[in-house]
């Protein structure tokens, strides 16, 4: 049984409210991580995919588990924060280990440690 624990590299993009490029199902994405938690018994990341190749039009919310991404890497590009959902709604994480935090909440810091 794999450890549910967060992923250090995931973890440090939503503190330092980086971009990251990941591939995930064969396709390579750029995306904006947003959540990392637990969900259905899987780590799991919840992004706002950018650019890359995607089925769907971008850009788009995609939930990936994260035992299926491969290639993982932070770049440089920083984005603004927490985006608004369509609904107004969060996933209801089993577990959520880091969100980030919309740009006017952040002041000084990218991310709300839940953990």
């Amino acid at each position: 049984m794999p450890l549910l624990e967060p992923v250090p590299l995931i973890w440090t993009a939503i503190e330092q409210v980086r971009m990251i490029r990941l591939l995930y199902h064969g396709k390579q994405r750029i995306l904006e991580p947003h959540d990392h938690g637990i969900l259905k018994g899987s780590v799991q990341l919840l992004g706002y995919q950018t650019a890359g190749k995607s089925s769907r039009r971008l850009p788009n919310w995609l939930l990936m588990k994260t035992d299926e991404i491969v290639d993982l890497e932070l770049l440089d590009e920083a984005f603004t924060g927490g985006r608004p959902t369509a609904t107004g709604n969060h996933i209801g994480w089993d577990k959520l280990f880091i969100r980030v935090q919309p740009a006017v909440e952040r002041r000084g810091t990218g991310s709300a440690y839940v953990s």
